[in-house]
């Protein structure tokens, strides 16, 4: 029997093992590194030990701390999570030599299915459907699109998208790189791109008895940079048939490499219907909760009970309903996904329900750029995949999501978005319904509502008296921007003896006004308006929605100005390539100059416009704040 688990992971997984944990009577035991030193997930354990240092090369990837880690703490098991060192077969192996219980696949399994062009090999033999692979220097035109992927890649890292020709070699070194700064490993390989496929993937648990579990199938096919955002169980729309066949050719890959305990077989489902294999993931998924919350499982008991050789029973439990779940991320989609960073002031769902919170971060942390952006995970579950993706997306609407950016207004709208709603939503979902990532723009009403009431609310604060005047005066203006760069919202008003006078909102009347709360009525409709301040940023939270301003000051003071042509760092982060050019030389527009990682995330920074490289303040390594000026390009003088 298990007494004590070391969880070799972070944030909202290790919470996630911790709870069941508890709910079994073992004691748990932590790991983390200087910046996660006050994080949940070390507060929640009963034991946790210090991993010096931030980066998770010197960190959460080190197998030969975390095992030492164990064996000092007294653990007689290790969980990995997800992500880090959870399909790596060394350090799997590290943890049995150590004497310690492996709670997963064998390390023989999580080798075989390392790397995907083995995977693909094994899986062909077992007569489970793959896709055929390119050899790059056979690729002609016909064959385009094809995707570059890596080996031994995972979460959308090492993958591009070939559409010219010309371009492919450039984009298998990048890929390489790509793979090998990020896995230790440079092998890509060439597949066709299937330009709007669904992916779709099949929960497998087995016991070492023998007895193989599918659980029911995930749509994922909603994602963003190959990364997914929405998953659901069941997938809409798959028909009986696919869904047998999904299933068997689970089960099947399962028994071809002798799996036990919880893990899933990947598939993208052609335009056609027909299944191709992607590979297996040796370990619990992000998207584990939706298929808990049709069958009344606890995946992550189960793994212990295996772990502990306990044997599944002959059939698993029938799902009983529909469940999905949204990935709450602090980035910005409408800029290119940047992570953002900052103190999370405050995280709140509202309590309903049907309705699940999987959170690695509580109010009141600080977002750093070391780890993946991920604040939380949402699920919603209810009698039908209507109800559920309805109370998806009001849970996430109402939420109080005061501090850094986040993904939050994208999700409903794609949650709200026909094409979902219909269930025809493929992996090319976002890049086909791009208004989805911005909202069309043209209903400002709301949120020139939201910054009026920020302003009343700022005027209750600063004084007795609400902004009130005994004698007529000039409109008292307040201004309010909501994104970098954009035209601020300029809010005018005065309170006089008969009530508000906004001049800008004919008919709105101020019913109630107090620090933090305001109560406006606009065409005979009353809503009230609860406002957070924090320094200069402002949240306002209504039935209308949530909205983030930057209170803008009266009189600007002035600011430092930067060389024209000057690429600015858009997020916290290191520099892990530098691109062909060197000062002096001419670049194109749109050609990359750099590469910079941030939150488990690579984003290329390249020229802004033709012309000549003037300075590159860059080297690989370099660690560079927000704002830091990169890279200079002295425009061409167009004729």
């Amino acid at each position: 029997m298990i007494e004590s688990v070391l969880v070799a992971n972070r944030g909202e997984i290790a919470r996630r093992v911790f709870r069941t944990c508890r709910d079994l009577g073992i004691a748990t035991v932590a790991v983390y590194s200087d910046a996660d030193a006050g994080a949940p997930h070390v507060r929640e354990a009963d034991t946790a030990v210090r991993l010096p240092g931030n980066a998770p090369a010197d960190t959460y990837l080190r197998g030969d701390l975390i095992v030492a880690a164990a064996k000092a703490a007294g653990a007689d098991a290790v969980h990995p999570g997800y992500g880090f060192l959870s399909e790596n077969a060394g350090f799997a192996q590290a943890v049995l030599d150590a004497g310690l219980v492996w709670i997963g696949p064998s390390p023989g399994v999580i080798e075989s299915m390392g790397s995907k062009t083995r995977a693909k090999s094994i899986m062909a033999a077992a007569s489970v459907p793959v896709l055929t692979g390119l050899r790059p220097e056979s690729i002609g035109p016909d064959d385009l699109p094809v995707l570059v992927k890596a080996a031994a890649g995972g979460g959308g890292r090492g993958m591009r998208i070939v559409r010219d020709l010309a371009l492919l070699d450039e984009e298998l070194a990048a890929a390489r790189a790509e793979a090998a700064s990020a896995f230790g490993d440079g092998e890509v390989f060439v597949e066709p791109f299937v330009e709007t496929g669904r992916h779709i993937e099949v929960q497998v648990l087995a016991d070492t008895h023998g007895t193989v579990w599918t659980l029911g199938e995930r749509d994922c096919s909603v994602q963003r940079r190959h990364q997914k955002v929405i998953e659901e169980t069941p997938a809409p729309g798959i028909g009986d048939e696919l869904r047998r066949t999904l299933h068997d050719a689970a089960a099947a890959a399962a028994r071809a490499i002798g799996y036990t305990g919880a893990g899933t077989v990947e598939f993208l489902v052609a335009p056609g219907g027909r299944p191709f294999f992607l590979e297996v993931n040796t370990r619990l998924q992000v998207e584990h909760p939706v298929t808990e919350c049709v069958t009344g499982l606890d995946l992550v008991q189960l793994q212990l009970r295996i772990a502990e050789g306990a044997a599944l029973p002959a059939e698993p439990p029938a799902p009983q309903c529909h469940a999905i779940e949204a990935r709450l991320y602090a980035e910005d989609p409408a800029r290119g996904w940047q992570p953002q960073s900052g103190v999370l002031h405050r995280m709140e769902l509202p309590e309903l329900p049907g309705l699940r919170l999987d959170s690695g971060v509580q109010s009141g942390d600080t977002i750093g750029v070391h780890y993946d952006p991920m604040l939380a995970k949402v699920i919603a579950w209810a009698d039908t995949r209507d109800e559920a993706v309805r109370l998806l997306a009001r849970a996430l609407e109402r939420a109080r999501l005061h501090g850094p950016v986040t993904n939050r207004e994208l999700l409903v709208r794609v949650l709200r978005h026909p094409e979902f709603a219909a269930g025809r939503h493929t992996t090319a979902f976002l890049e086909q319904h791009s208004s989805v990532l911005a909202g069309d723009g043209t209903d400002t009403g709301p949120v020139r509502l939201a910054a009026l009431a920020a302003a009343l609310s700022d005027a209750s604060g600063r004084s007795a008296f609400g902004g009130w005047r005994n004698v007529p005066s000039q409109p008292q203006t307040k201004s309010y921007a909501t994104v970098p760069g954009a035209e601020p919202y300029e809010v005018r008003y005065r309170l006089t003896r008969s009530g508000l006078d906004a001049p800008d909102h004919p008919g709105v009347r101020l019913l109630h006004a107090e620090r933090g709360h305001v109560v406006l009525e606009a065409d005979g409709v009353r809503r009230a308006f609860d406002v957070a301040v924090y320094g200069d940023r402002v949240h306002v939270d209504c039935a209308l929605g949530a909205f983030a301003f930057t209170a803008l000051p009266r009189f600007p003071e002035p600011v430092s100005g930067t060389e024209p042509g000057s690429l600015l760092a858009p997020m916290p982060g290191t520099v892990i390539r530098i691109g062909e050019f060197a000062v002096g030389d001419h670049v194109e527009a749109g050609r990359p100059l750099l590469w910079l990682e941030a939150m488990k995330m690579e984003h290329r920074i390249t020229a802004p416009a033709s012309g000549t490289l003037t300075a590159l303040n860059a080297e690989v390594g370099r660690q560079v704040d927000v704002g830091a000026v990169l890279a200079v390009v002295k425009e061409e003088a167009r004729p």
